[in-house]
């Protein structure tokens, strides 16, 4: 975690603009220099503003309020694009550095590596109002003081997760350096888990309802019922905040996606079809339950207290400001971060400005198909924490 690349080297010499990154057969990421001329025609304007996923896929159900904005055409005529990216947990933010996607979902953890590194990066969307981390335990071994974790290992998918567990424990009093992380690799970790590999690992809302998909049942601490930290946001260039034309799209971007979250609360179930349609192997993979367990997990998450929040995507800025203190504590970063120098809730009024009564609508509308209009979501509510340790 704390070993530097050639390519954080350059970023931080200032030079990464004269770079863009490419994947590696084996997954890494490698920086290649780019003439100067295609630094000027990158830089005119979005040609396609793409949207760069932490996790190494989009499969999944995370990502629901794009998918649900798309299908209802709520994004209007702005070209957008999604990209899996690499399974390295911090190329979301080198991607969006260099200028090889326009914004990225980093965790808080991984967005402390950006700022860390040199990164000229700021927080527009705060989707993570709740913790959405968890740790996951075999049946039967787990706990409720995180502190029993010391001296045991906990399993990641990649090593940057250290940067989220690390924060997240130490809130709770552990001393990480008494706890030792393996990286048993994506998307194996939580299989490695139940080989009794480790004893605990990473895992997350929306993640759990999957896991049970593939036959791993965990029983879990939930971030959302314990912890009092942010989850992952939307970052993009601060550099593009001062361009106006670049900043109105981001404002009409976001407003796509506030109108994908909003339609998503009023009908979960259609939200969850729509992502289905995109996925038809995660649709066959989780089935209409799991998947509504899914969203509903993550719904709670990406809404959190609404009442008092300024909309979709709000910071909350002293729960950041607590999370970056945290890190100053811990090591993880060098030097005091102020949360309204990197987190900024300028666009969020653009964003929620929207006919919710129209989106409401455009969802209750919605023709469910046989198996999703035979669920009964309130039951599923009533059982969102069942999984929890007792």
């Amino acid at each position: 975690m704390t070993n530097e690349s050639s390519f954080d080297t350059a970023t931080r010499a200032g030079i990464s603009r004269r770079y863009f990154l490419q994947v590696t057969a084996a997954g890494a990421v490698t920086a290649t220099a780019l003439g100067a001329s295609g630094l000027r025609a990158r830089a005119a304007a979005y040609e396609k503003f793409t949207w760069i996923s932490p996790r190494g896929t989009l499969e999944v159900l995370d990502d629901y309020p794009y998918w649900s904005a798309k299908k209802a055409g709520y994004f209007g005529d702005l070209a957008t694009d999604m990209q899996p990216g690499p399974s390295d947990g911090t190329a979301t933010v080198k991607f969006v550095d260099v200028g090889q996607a326009d914004m990225g979902f980093p965790s808080p953890g991984v967005f402390s590596f950006a700022i860390q590194n040199g990164m000229k990066l700021k927080s527009v969307f705060h989707m993570g109002a709740r913790d959405t981390f968890s740790i996951a335990f075999r049946k039967g071994q787990g706990t409720k003081n995180l502190k029993d974790l010391e001296g045991k290992t906990i399993l990641l998918g990649s090593a940057a997760w250290q940067a989220i567990v690390d924060p997240l424990l130490a809130a709770q009093g552990v001393d990480i350096k008494k706890v030792k992380y393996v990286e048993a690799g994506w998307p194996t970790w939580g299989t490695a888990l139940a080989g009794g590999q480790g004893d605990a690992a990473l895992s997350w809302e929306g993640l759990r309802a999957e896991w049970i998909a593939k036959g791993l049942d965990f029983e879990y601490w939930l971030g959302v019922q314990n912890s009092k930290l942010p989850a992952n946001t939307f970052v993009v260039r601060a550099a593009d905040l001062e361009d106006a034309d670049k900043k109105a799209f981001l404002e009409k971007y976001l407003r796509g996606w506030a109108m994908g979250l909003e339609f998503g609360y009023q009908n979960p179930r259609a939200a969850v079809e729509a992502v289905f349609e995109q996925f038809p192997t995660l649709a066959k993979n989780l089935g209409p339950e799991l998947g509504t367990t899914s969203i509903l997990q993550q719904i709670n998450v990406f809404r959190g207290d609404m009442d008092k929040r300024g909309g979709w995507g709000s910071h909350d800025m002293a729960s950041w400001q607590g999370f970056f203190d945290e890190i100053l504590k811990i090591g993880q970063i060098t030097a005091p971060v102020k949360a309204e120098d990197v987190c900024t809730n300028d666009l969020i009024p653009a964003a929620n400005d929207f006919d919710k009564a129209k989106v409401k609508a455009d969802a209750d509308g919605v023709k469910l198909s046989e198996g999703f209009a035979a669920l009964d979501v309130d039951k599923i509510k009533a059982h969102l924490f069942d999984s929890a340790v007792k």
